[in-house]
């Protein structure tokens, strides 16, 4: 027996040989449509459908980031100086897809040479036994920042610690190179950059309004002027804050809620009920923190298999 023919035809599968009707075509659309979902969650946008019933939330990956960001709302209800953020990054985790960096560039409208987050490629051993591994980097909060006394020393009050650990930049006194300059070359990290006031489609015909949105570094609000290239923040330093206006909003990071293998952690090392100290705890042994002999002590935290290695390629 040969199927119906939907386009109108008369059928020869039906003795009457009847043509369906425009409420019969309906129906039969609206009744795939509730059938057909997006990751068996949500129907596609423009199909009739009947409301779905979503599946639980996967364990240990979008209900990660759930705990995290209530970590860091209940962090939130304490003083600015009781709160204590770090971040822990699993390196056995990352996959070098650089979805992070692409995340944090967009989430803070970040110019041409401008990244506060890199993932460069580690690679160690000799021929032919060489490994290469992702390794995810950013300005590590130092609690002890060498760029800090080095800015300062040019630029009283350009560069300042912030009780809840964080390494803060005030665009409107971290300005010329000689600051800049200074505070690259004491920092063992690479985590400076300077923005000198380029724009990506500056070349091109049409500039691209999207250049000259809002960013929101320390929470103000920061326009890059293609035609008043002096104003801050171009002409003087930037790097990774921890997407602070993101975590005063009670939300993770831009990198944490992108890293598609969840390989970074964020929360407060106060709070002994949050997800950093229990990754922390569970992995003791296999944690570190890049290059802590250089005495930064540093706020961002590595998980590895091999630390005595790790510890070896990061002098």
């Amino acid at each position: 027996m040969r199927t119906e023919r939907t386009d109108g035809a008369r059928s020869k599968a039906s003795p009457a040989g009847a043509k369906l009707s425009r409420r019969k075509l309906l129906e039969l659309g609206a009744a795939a449509g509730s059938a057909v979902l997006v990751g068996g969650r949500r129907p596609v946008r423009g199909v009739a459908a009947a409301a779905p019933v979503l599946d639980p939330l996967p364990p240990g990956r979008d209900t990660e980031i759930l705990r995290m960001q209530a970590d860091i709302r209940r962090a939130l209800q304490k003083p600015v100086e009781q709160r204590n953020w770090i971040m822990v990054i699993d390196g056995r985790k990352c996959v070098g897809c650089q979805a992070c960096v692409v995340a944090c560039a967009a989430e803070n409208v970040l110019p041409p040479g401008v990244s506060y987050r890199s993932v460069p490629e580690i690679e160690y051993g000799t021929y032919p036994n060489v490994r290469r591994y992702p390794m995810p980097t950013q300005c590590m909060q130092c609690d002890k920042p060498p760029c800090l006394e080095a800015a300062n020393a040019i630029a009283p009050g350009s560069i300042t610690k912030r009780p809840d650990g964080i390494v803060a930049i005030d665009y409107t006194k971290f300005r010329g190179r000689a600051a800049f300059d200074a505070a690259f070359k004491a920092c063992p990290y690479r985590a400076l950059y300077y923005d000198d006031g380029r724009f990506y489609t500056q070349p091109t015909p049409a500039f691209q309004p999207y250049e000259e949105a809002v960013s929101h570094d320390y929470g103000r609000r920061w326009v890059r002027d293609r035609v008043r290239r002096g104003e801050p923040p171009i002409g003087g330093g930037r790097k990774c804050h921890f997407c602070l206006h993101r975590l005063n909003a009670g939300l993770v990071p831009a990198c944490v809620s992108t890293c598609i293998g969840r390989a970074i952690y964020f929360g407060d090392k106060n709070d002994p009920q949050s997800l950093v100290n229990e990754v922390l705890e569970k992995h003791a042994g296999k944690v570190l923190r890049i290059r802590e002999n250089r005495g930064t002590e540093p706020r961002v935290y590595y998980i590895c298999d091999d630390v005595q290695l790790s510890t070896s390629v990061h002098t």
